[in-house]
Formats: C-alpha cells, sequence, structure tokens
C-alpha cells in the first residue's frame, strides 16, 4: 500500500494542483454557509426575546478581584457562573462558563502575556431586581440585572455597551447522548429550553441538525461532546461605524449580516478568495472596534473555535434622506449596532475595551496580547518572491538583474520547489546544491533570503523531521488514537502538534545551524498552509473531531497558525543565542500573532479590485495589533498588465509589508520585464519606499512600545469628524503621511479627502500647500503617487537609496519639516543597530524633532540609552517657510556657524544645505 501511496502522490498533486490553481476562482461550495455549519444554523435560528437567564444574586460573592454570580436557565435549570473583573485601564472582562460541566471546557491559552491585573470592583447598591458597581471612575459604573440576565456598562446616565439586551446568551450544556447513556438529573426538564431548542426535536432529527454528528460533503464529524456552542449579542448605543474581525476581503467598516451570512472566522486555505463577502480567510482576529464622534471601544472575543458575528443596526439601509427625515420630524431613536458572537465549543470570555480614544483601545488590547514584534530594519524594504525561483543560477540572476536595473532590494524568497522533495529543512540536491554559497553571495551585497518551511511533513521513514517527530509522538491525532494524516504538497502528510510546548520547543531546535544544514544568519522563514491546509480534509482543512491531547481541533483551530508562527520566530531567535530579531512571514493568524512577525493577505489576483481590496484588508489588521501587512505586489494568481503591476509597486511601497510574489503558472515579471519605461517607474516607487525607510522604522518602534498601528484608517487620527468614518481608498502611515493610491485603471485623476478643519498638506512631491476638510481632485500620469505630508510635522528620509537598507546605514538624513498655521512642527528621530535585541539593553537614539519660534532643535528623548551613529544630517528642507536673512547651527560643544540655504519663494521652501550635525546630538538650527 505505501509503494501505490508514493507512485500516486504525484497524479493527486497533480490533480490537486489543477483544482486548486487551474480554474483561478474560489469553489464556494468548498466553504460552508452558516446554514451548513449545524451550530450557526442552530443559534442563529434563536431570535432576540426575553433571555432564559436569570441572576441567582445570593449567590453573588464579591471579592477584591472580582464579582461571582451564578446564572440558571429557567428552562432546563443548568447553572452557569459569570465571573466579572475589572482590569486595570479602563476594561471589563466578563467570563461565563459552567458551574459544573461534565469535562472542562477549553479555555485559550498563550494568548494573554499575563494574567490581566485587576482593580477592586465596589458595591453602589443592591436589591431583588439587580446590583449595581463602581468600575472606578465616579461615573463609570456596571449594572447586572437579575430577570432576565442582563449586564449593562453605563458612562453617567449614557449606556455605553449592553450584554444579553436581546436576550441571545446561549450555552449548550456538555450532555450525555440521550441515546447511549443516562442524563444527569439536571437534564430532566431541558425539552423546553429555548437555548438548545434542537433538543426538542426526535432522535431520528438529531443527525439532521447535526448536534451529535455532522457531515459536509463527503466529510464526517463525529461530535463525541455533542453540542457545545456559545453565543452572547452586544447593544452599542449610539454606534453606527464598526471595525475590525479581520480576515474577510471587505470594506473597512464592517457591514449588516441581516440579509446575509454572519462574517465567519475560521482559518482557511482559500485560493483567489472572493471579494466583498464575509467569507472566512486565512486568519482570524476576534476583536471588533465600535466608534462615533465622542467614544472609542472594543470588544474582544477570546475563542479560538470556529466563530461566526452577526452585525446589525437600527440604521442600516437608511438613506442619507431618510436620516434628514428622522431628524427634520424628530425622530428620537438613538443610531444603536447590535452584534452577536457565536462559537462552537470553549467558554464565554471576553474583555470589553472602554476606550474612551482609539488610542485608548489600541494601548488597552495590547496590554492583553502585546504588541507587533520589531521587526529588523531590512525587512521593511523591498521582498522579490515566487513561487518558485528554480535554482541557485535563478537566484544568482535575478539578484544581479536589480543591480544591473539600479532596483534596490533586501531580500529574495525562496518557495517549496527549493527543498528536497517538499522535505521542509532541507535543500533540493540538484537545483540548491551549494545554498551557504548561495546565502553567502548574497550576504556579500548585504542582502538576505527567506525560504519556506511549512508545517505539514512528508511521511517519509527516509525523512528525518517524519521520523523524530513520530518517534516523539508529537504529531496530531485522528480520533481513533492514530496519527493524523492528510495530504498537502509533500503528498502524504503528518501535523505537528503545535499546541504541546516540547513540540513547539522542538521546532524550534530544528533551525539551528548545525540541524537545518545549508543555513546562515541571513536564512529567515515564511510559514505558509498553516490554517492548517488539508487539501483532502473538510472545507481543505483539519478534521474537528482530531484530537491534541485532551482537546479537539475544534477547540483550538484558530490558534493553531499562531502556534507554528511563534514556535518558528522562538527557533529563528534561540539559534542566534538570543540576540537577532527574527523575520518570520505567517498566512495564519490569531490575537496576539503580532508579537512574532508579519502577515500577508494570501492567494490574491492580478486584478484591479484586488489591488483596491489590499488597503481595508491592511487597515483591519493594524485596528487589532497587527501592523506588519501586504498584499502579494501584482497579485498572486494570473498575470498583470503593466499598468495594473506598476500601479501595484506604487501602493505597495506604501504598505508595510513590500513583497512581490506570483504562482508558478504565471508568466515571471521581475520588476525590468516590462519595459524600459515601467521599469523606471517601478524603480522610482521602490525608491521612494527605501528614501522613507527611517520613518516607518520609527513608527514599528512606536507600534512596538504601543500597540499604535503603522497604517492607520483615518478616523483613528480624526475621531470626532464622520466624513473620515468610512473612508478606506487612502489611508495615515502614523500620523503624518496620508497616501491616495491611484487603484482605478486608465485613471486620469483621483479625488482624496484630506482630513481636518485646521489642517494644511504638503504635496510630498511637488510640495504644494492645500487646507485640510476638503475634497481634492489630483490629476494623475503613470508616474503619480498622491502621498501628503502633514503641516506641523517633521519626517526623516535618507535620499542616497542604495542596493538595500544595510548598505544606506551610515548615510545620512534629511530632514522634512512642514509647518502648520501656526508655523509649528515636531517629529521623532529613531536609530539603532536594526537588527539585534540590543535595544532592550537601552542601546539607541530617540531625538525629539522640534520647530518652533522660527528653531529648529533636536532632544533626547531617551537620556539613559547609549548609541552612537555615523549618519549625520545633510539636509533640512522647510515647507511653508519665510525667507530668512541668516541661518545659524549651534552644536552640543556650543560651536555656532552659518548654514547655506535657498528659498523658492513661489512654493515657500527653504532648503538648508549641509548643516553639518551628527543625528545623534543635541543640536538646534536658528532662522534670523
Amino acid at each position: 500500500m505505501a509503494a501505490f501511496t508514493e507512485r500516486m502522490a504525484p497524479v493527486l498533486l497533480l490533480w490537486l494542483a489543477v483544482c486548486l490553481s487551474g480554474a483561478w476562482a474560489v469553489d464556494r461550495g468548498n466553504f460552508k454557509t452558516c446554514d451548513q455549519s449545524a451550530f450557526c444554523k442552530r443559534q442563529r435560528a434563536l431570535k432576540p426575546a426575553e433571555s432564559p437567564y436569570r441572576a441567582l444574586l445570593e449567590t453573588m460573592e464579591l471579592t477584591n478581584t472580582k464579582l461571582t454570580l451564578q446564572l440558571i436557565n429557567d428552562n432546563n435549570k443548568v447553572r452557569l457562573l459569570l465571573e466579572l473583573y475589572r482590569l486595570q485601564g479602563n476594561m471589563t472582562r466578563v467570563k461565563i462558563n459552567e458551574l459544573k460541566p461534565l469535562k472542562p471546557r477549553y479555555e485559550v491559552p498563550d494568548v494573554l502575556i499575563r494574567e490581566p491585573p485587576t482593580e477592586p470592583l465596589s458595591l453602589l447598591s443592591q436589591d431583588e431586581n439587580g446590583v449595581v458597581l463602581s468600575l472606578g471612575a465616579e461615573s463609570q459604573r456596571v449594572i447586572v440585572s437579575a430577570r432576565p440576565f442582563r449586564l449593562d456598562i453605563m458612562e453617567g446616565r449614557e449606556v455605553v455597551m449592553s450584554l444579553n439586551s436581546r436576550g441571545l446568551l446561549a450555552f449548550e450544556h456538555l450532555r450525555m447522548r440521550k441515546d447511549t447513556q443516562t442524563e444527569p438529573e439536571v437534564e430532566k426538564n431541558e425539552e423546553a429550553d429555548p437555548a438548545n431548542q434542537a433538543e426538542t426535536a426526535k432522535d431520528e432529527d438529531k443527525a439532521v441538525d447535526g448536534m451529535w454528528e455532522e457531515t459536509f460533503k463527503s466529510h464526517s464529524d463525529s461530535k463525541p461532546n455533542g453540542p457545545s456552542a456559545v453565543s452572547l449579542d452586544f447593544s452599542l448605543p449610539g454606534v453606527e461605524h464598526v471595525y475590525g474581525i479581520p480576515e474577510h476581503a471587505d470594506d473597512l467598516r464592517l457591514k449588516t449580516t441581516d440579509n446575509g451570512d454572519p462574517y465567519r472566522l475560521y482559518n482557511l486555505d482559500v485560493f483567489q478568495y472572493e471579494l466583498y463577502n464575509p467569507m472566512a480567510l486565512y486568519g482570524a482576529v476576534p476583536v471588533m472596534l465600535a466608534h462615533n464622534t465622542h467614544r472609542t471601544t472594543g470588544i474582544f472575543w477570546l475563542n479560538a473555535a470556529e466563530t461566526w458575528v452577526d452585525i446589525s443596526s437600527n440604521t442600516a439601509g437608511k438613506t442619507v434622506f431618510g436620516k434628514m427625515l428622522d431628524y427634520v420630524q424628530g425622530s428620537s431613536e438613538t443610531p444603536q449596532t447590535d452584534v452577536r458572537w457565536i462559537s462552537e465549543s470553549g467558554i464565554i470570555d471576553v474583555f470589553i475595551m472602554l476606550g474612551p480614544t482609539p488610542t485608548d483601545v489600541f494601548a488597552q488590547y495590547a496590554s492583553l496580547t502585546g504588541t507587533q514584534s520589531f521587526p529588523p530594519l531590512a525587512s521593511l524594504g523591498y521582498h522579490q518572491c515566487r513561487w518558485n525561483y528554480n535554482d541557485q543560477e535563478d537566484v544568482r540572476s535575478v539578484d544581479a538583474g536589480f543591480d544591473e536595473h539600479d532596483i534596490p532590494y533586501d531580500f529574495i524568497w525562496l518557495d517549496i520547489e527549493h527543498t528536497d522533495g517538499k522535505r521542509y529543512f532541507t535543500w533540493d540536491p540538484h537545483k540548491f546544491a551549494t545554498p551557504k554559497e548561495m546565502l553567502q553571495g548574497l550576504k556579500d551585497k548585504k542582502r538576505k533570503m527567506v525560504a519556506i518551511v511549512d508545517p505539514h511533513i512528508k511521511v517519509d521513514s527516509n525523512y528525518k523531521i517524519h521520523n523524530e517527530i513520530r518517534s516523539r509522538d508529537f504529531y496530531v491525532k485522528n480520533k481513533d488514537g492514530g496519527d493524523y494524516e492528510g495530504w498537502c504538497w509533500p503528498g502524504n502528510a503528518g501535523y505537528p502538534d503545535f499546541t504541546r510546548a516540547d513540540m513547539r520547543d522542538w521546532w524550534a531546535s530544528m533551525f539551528a545551524y548545525d540541524q537545518y544544514e545549508g543555513t546562515m544568519d541571513n536564512l529567515h522563514t515564511w510559514n505558509d498552509m498553516n490554517e492548517p491546509s488539508v487539501f483532502n480534509g473538510p472545507e481543505v482543512t483539519m478534521h474537528k473531531d482530531a484530537m491534541h491531547g485532551d482537546w479537539e481541533h475544534r477547540d483550538v483551530h484558530n490558534i493553531y497558525g499562531l502556534y507554528v508562527h511563534r514556535a518558528t520566530a522562538e527557533g529563528l531567535i534561540q539559534r542566534s543565542g538570543g540576540t537577532e530579531r527574527p523575520f518570520v512571514l505567517t498566512r495564519a493568524f490569531f490575537a496576539g500573532s503580532q508579537r512574532y512577525g508579519a502577515v500577508w493577505t494570501g492567494d490574491n489576483a492580478a486584478e484591479w479590485d484586488h489591488l483596491k481590496i489590499s488597503i481595508p484588508m491592511c487597515l483591519s489588521l493594524g485596528l487589532v495589533g497587527i501592523s506588519f501587512c501586504g498584499a502579494d505586489v501584482g497579485g498572486f494568481f494570473k498575470s498583470p498588465g503593466a499598468e495594473l503591476l506598476v500601479r501595484w509597486y506604487q501602493t505597495g511601497a506604501y504598505q508595510p509589508f513590500f513583497r512581490a510574489h506570483a504562482h508558478m503558472d504565471t508568466a515571471r515579471r521581475e520588476p525590468w520585464l516590462f519595459g524600459p519605461e515601467n521599469t523606471a517607474l517601478i524603480r522610482e516607487a521602490v525608491r521612494q519606499r527605501y528614501t522613507l525607510l527611517p520613518y516607518w522604522y520609527q513608527l514599528f518602534y512606536q507600534a512596538h512600545r504601543t500597540g499604535y498601528p503603522v497604517m492607520r484608517p483615518l478616523w483613528v487620527e480624526y475621531p470626532q469628524d464622520p466624513a473620515t468614518f468610512a473612508v478606506d481608498n487612502e489611508f495615515l502611515i502614523g500620523k503624518d503621511l496620508l497616501v491616495h493610491p491611484v487603484t482605478e485603471e486608465g485613471a486620469r485623476g483621483v479625488t482624496a479627502f484630506l482630513p481636518g478643519k485646521h489642517e494644511v498638506w504638503f504635496d510630498v512631491h511637488t510640495f504644494q500647500k492645500h487646507n485640510g476638510a476638503q475634497n481634492l481632485y489630483i490629476p494623475v500620469t503613470m508616474s503619480s503617487i498622491p502621498v501628503f505630508q502633514r503641516g506641523g510635522s517633521i519626517i526623516p528620509r535618507k535620499l542616497r537609496v542604495r542596493r538595500s537598507s544595510l548598505c544606506m546605514e551610515d548615510d545620512p538624513y534629511t530632514l522634512y519639516v512642514a509647518l502648520n498655521v501656526q508655523r509649528t512642527a515636531e517629529g521623532e528621530l529613531y536609530i539603532d543597530d536594526g537588527h539585534t535585541f540590543n535595544y532592550e539593553k537601552k542601546e539607541f537614539i530617540h531625538r525629539r524633532l522640534s520647530f518652533i519660534n522660527n528653531s529648529l532643535s533636536s532632544v533626547n528623548l531617551a537620556p539613559d540609552a547609549q548609541f552612537t551613529t555615523a549618519s549625520w544630517i545633510e539636509r533640512i528642507v522647510i515647507l511653508g517657510a519665510s525667507k530668512p536673512s541668516k541661518v545659524i547651527v549651534k552644536t552640543t560643544d556650543g560651536q555656532e556657524s552659518p548654514v547655506e540655504f535657498e528659498f523658492d519663494a513661489s512654493m515657500s521652501v527653504l532648503t538648508l544645505r549641509k548643516p553639518g550635525m551628527n543625528a545623534g546630538e543635541d543640536w538646534t538650527v536658528t532662522l534670523q
């Protein structure tokens, strides 16, 4: 049989390749709708009504850290335990579990960076109807209503958020199967349970409802624990705009789901996904942000099982005229958004982030799950990838092509064909016979490589990795206790159980230089297919009744990819003795994945709409902590025309992760293959990226320190301007650069919204000044990338672009000072070695740059830090300036000297040439 399987593998893989790529479109029939997902259909059938759950106030206990209270379902008498915590940083945590479950229910580990510190709750009042508790701030409190159970978080007289106000709390308790064993006494009245309506059906109907067994296409899910879904509704008065819950190929602002499927969170390998729908994709972050003009809040639903999110609104579908009519007629209806979360298993564990500002919510979420890892500087440069570069000569030729055409890049990538028969941690002995020689050739040019390591392991007794995993019993098990096996790129494959800490430790050890032969310190890693992808599995993933120790795969599915990412990143750190920051790209992700590296938006297509959707997809990820996001430039599937490719480079150059990638069936598309004019346009886009690397790096340092997104929706910086709330065809990098990429075919102009009533914005290419709070029409040509710098900001650049970022390490800076209407500006400059963790030992430079009263100064923001740089300030460009009579620079040693300058009166641009200060020292430049 083994020989037959080995012979059949190439045939099956060829068939799979045709299925996966030949059609160039997703087969929606491979993926469930809510109606086809039994628990979603069952829970969604419950309509808003009075909840059967009642709070038993006599069971209430209040300690220094939490309130506990039992809830009872009056229909079936099953009791739940409610735990309510007030957390430091203006957050509230609500946990609901069975009081006495038949067996433990899964609680997600390893996502929170620590047990969140609590603050005392104090009891303000209590009667037979409920209790009122203080949340610390004088006017902030939580009301627990008893019959029916409901939670309201109040500030003053305003309801900020309500839980179970629509009566949709549902908790399917674990139970014995009726047709196999006697049930516990508590079950006797369950026929009347509206939270488990399917149980009232006769036994023969239960299989249809999928409570104890479920079939999808040819796949059966044995469901040994029976129904175990949990659900809870949240009402958000005054809210019309909600965001987050990536990953979906949809607009930034989430839509209502009343007339279609809920948004689905279930990590899946969806090739060439469809746009503008709520289908699940590769990653799942169960975090939603709600925003209006006076408050931002967040909901973090900590559950790793398949999850669906329903959104409804009382203003959905109303036209602008309809809203105006309400206003004229004095309609008193407050806008409200209602959200319902439904998960297949686990418990209810929800963190309510009360803001009140967007940056407060970012900081609150970061305090729970951590911040974006601080990437090596080189990883913010340009990445060249393809499935696949054929051999070492192909790599050498592509590398030389970048030099020949004067286009910088930092990383070249190898996909699965570089391995020995899809055996990861190996090299093809013929095509990549001397990998160290190849890597050394790149290192000599100060460049790096990424090689793919996927988490499906070829079942082959001659393969060291497989033998080690099997001998250590590290594979995921099937429901019968044997090693779980499925089909992926190598053919028959096993799947390591990354939920095990010992398995992750072993995996990390495999990246050591003496284990992963042929590797060097300039080789980094890409984790693909880690949803996990199982070609012959249900929905192209793992069976839910597979086992990870005591837990079913259904409990842990959405966290599997995070564990792969984590183990790989830890391996790269360990191989360097803990000194080097890793770069690891992942396709699957969950809450907390930001701690381990970058993500990308998966298998997109060379279509204009896919270029457009890359913007809201990355904006959504940034809102939930994952800043290091990008899309395959040019589109993975299909072959782009020259115009689309150029526009994609121009867009990608201003997104956090900048990588071109392509499917093996597409024509080669290195940047110089589309004629000299297009090569020049692409070169210019890539060079613009490299000039801005100091700004990108500073923003990633800030993201690492604070959790603030690098690529931001406009509303984050202009939270009181409703005109920004749904904008997702342009974005901010930090708070000081606004980018409106050209994403329409044949465009001759774009209309950019410049926010801020009292702001001014400067075109970074022409230095033309524009007022904020306007829609600005911008004529465009093929060379146009509309980018604006905010008045009041200072942005550092390096204008001497070389072949890689490391080659620019000691190059001088140019400071672009854009003055606001008050004729002031400020910014920052951050410098370290670009690749180690030494910044944690205070080895860095962090400067505050300020322009006020005609004086530009650099002040140390970290006096206790120590680092030196050879870089100096070679130019200062002041936008919106007046002509001075002279310019004087004063340095640390007290020396004063004149500075040469030029003034363009037509554009009010003052250029100071070679002021000559070291970038790491105190200095002042005065305009007189």
